[in-house]
């Protein structure tokens, strides 16, 4: 009868258990919804949010937070800011203190949703749904996205609260949860590596406050949780940052050391904090979230320039003649195996297109100020990409010739040929008709009106952006990411054909800038339309792999 009552006992523990998880699974799903729904409808205008911060650290935090309240994610708002960083488009202290007010406003969007309207989850559902179902526009589905992500946050909530009811009245539950909380440690470390894996901070804060509510965990270990989920938050952007600029990566590391240092200076603290932020363990644990994010925001702001100062000396500058030879992907022993042989020629390509993408990234700080050092490294790095685009024409070759009845390896050579061909093509522009602009507006002694460069520079912003996204392509072969690259090209067709209109409205108003530097304007903008097309050309192979184009609107697309 024991036994009996013990095993009933515990599968009735494993079903509450299994409830939770599942309930924090759609809850995860949930916040990622809202934040592809924003950022596929409002990337655009968030970023030029963002860049426009300036060089007031205030006015950064600020925006930081207001994008992370859109966003829902610090993480994707830090990878922004930091894209700005090593664009040289924003000061890497600016960048710092926009991280520090992201995590801010992702802090605050927790105590909204913790909001427990019952007519609230329905509506958003219906109007969510019936606004994806019937717009046409791509920004009205997105919206509908959005909508509905937020009312599966409230219904996945609900759900916790439901599933961890029954915890209350388990001896053996309770008895663990006690002895876990005197863990202090423990339970930092285990939301820390839970936050970091599922890559939002905003869903482990509402999972550990929704517990608290239900009685599952103490207010102790809470905000233990608390705590070790704002270490995890923010780790999740090293990595994705790894590749990116020195001065980028120092910002991130720069956030992390401050963020998590401080978590744990407040773990120390908790205990005898926490019995004043609220009267019930859910609101003093939602409280500790906030207070903490916004306490070290404001002390760390001001020492935003002094924290990037250690973290240089940790990050160093590479010592000149310090860098290894750069070794190709291109192995000669793979010839004989031809999926090999093509997945080198892949990587070869991938890493032309990121010499490409710093080219584009170095091109507009020099319409600002001309840097003879930083233009010659464009020319050196088009030089270099003009050689491992020749290497991949004749690897290639030679991988047809030694298979010469392989019709289909034939055609996947073919491919990357071509997809090689506009990554230079984008770098022929750059090297060479970019910069001579830029050279030509210094040569001159002339300057852009403050409108036009600030139309120009955003028209770059949106080019590398999808630069980016189309050498994204090259790893995950995303059809939905490759159709959203393509319609992005007519939305920069349309975004160019404004910002000639508006800069042939300053000529009519006699602008003297914009009348001394017209023709630099112009061809920036066609060149800047020109390396799109180039970048966007990688998502068509995909498309046309899974019937999404026409054969003669690829030929089109390529003459275009």
């Amino acid at each position: 009868m024991r036994e009996a009552t013990m095993a009933g006992a515990l599968g009735r523990m494993s079903l509450t258990l299994l409830n939770i998880a599942g309930a924090a699974a759609l809850l995860i799903w949930a916040v990622r919804l809202v934040r592809t729904g924003v950022e596929r409808a409002f990337s655009v205008p968030l970023r030029r949010f963002l860049r426009k911060s300036g060089d007031s650290r205030a006015l950064a935090a600020l925006s930081g937070a207001g994008a992370a309240l859109a966003l829902q994610s610090a993480t994707a708002v830090a990878v922004l800011a930091t894209g700005f960083v090593a664009a040289g488009t924003l000061a890497p202290v600016t960048g710092l203190a926009i991280l520090l007010g992201a995590d801010v406003g992702s802090a605050a969007i927790t105590q909204l949703l913790v909001l427990k309207p019952a007519w609230l989850p329905p509506l958003l559902l219906l109007t969510g749904v019936a606004i994806f179902m019937r717009g046409r526009r791509r920004t009205m589905r997105q919206t509908g996205r959005i909508l509905i992500g937020l009312g599966l946050v409230f219904i996945s909530l609900s759900m916790i609260r439901e599933a961890a009811a029954p915890i209350r009245e388990s001896a053996v539950m309770m008895e663990a949860i006690e002895a876990l909380s005197r863990d202090s440690i423990a339970l930092f470390a285990l939301a820390a590596v839970f936050t970091w894996l599922v890559h939002s901070s905003v869903a482990a804060v509402l999972l550990i406050v929704t517990l608290a509510g239900q009685g599952a965990i103490g207010v102790e270990a809470a905000g233990a949780m608390i705590l070790g989920a704002n270490l995890g938050g923010a780790f999740i952007a090293w990595p994705l940052t790894a590749g990116a600029p020195l001065p980028a990566r120092r910002v991130v590391l720069g956030n992390l050391a401050l963020r998590g240092g401080g978590a744990l200076i407040a773990l120390m603290l908790a205990p005898h904090v926490l019995p004043f932020l609220g009267p019930t363990p859910e609101r003093a644990a939602l409280n500790l979230h906030l207070a903490f994010n916004g306490v070290l925001a404001l002390l760390a702001i001001p020492l935003a320039g002094a924290t990037l100062g250690l973290v240089a000396r940790l990050m160093p500058d590479p010592v000149e003649g310090a860098a290894l030879e750069r070794a190709s992907a291109l192995d000669e022993s793979a010839l004989d195996q031809p999926a090999r042989a093509l997945a080198c020629a892949r990587r070869e390509i991938l890493r032309l297109g990121e010499e490409v993408e710093a080219m584009l990234r170095a091109i507009m700080p020099l319409y600002a100020r001309w840097d003879e050092a930083a233009a010659q490294g464009i020319r050196e790095k088009g030089k270099e990409v003009a050689r491992m685009h020749m290497g991949v024409k004749l690897y290639l070759a030679r991988l047809q010739k030694a298979h010469p009845q392989d019709e289909a390896l034939a055609e996947k050579a073919l491919t990357l040929t071509r997809l090689s061909t506009h990554l230079e093509s984008a770098a022929n522009t750059i090297a060479w008709k970019l910069l001579p602009l830029a050279e030509r507006l210094h040569a001159k002694g002339l300057r852009f009106s403050a409108e036009g460069l600030e139309e120009i520079t955003d028209f770059h912003d949106r080019v590398l952006s999808n630069a980016r996204r189309a050498l994204d392509l090259l790893i995950t072969d995303d059809p939905g990411a490759a159709r959203a690259l393509v319609e992005e090209k007519a939305r920069v067709r349309a975004h160019e054909e404004a910002l000639e209109r508006s800069h042939i409205e300053r000529l009519r108003r006699g602008q003297s800038e914009s009348i001394d530097t017209s023709n630099i304007h112009q061809e920036t903008l066609r060149e800047l339309k020109a390396i799109n097309s180039d970048f966007v050309m990688l998502a068509y192979p995909i498309l046309a792999g899974t019937g999404d184009l026409l054969d003669t609107r690829l030929r089109g697309a390529e003459t275009s």
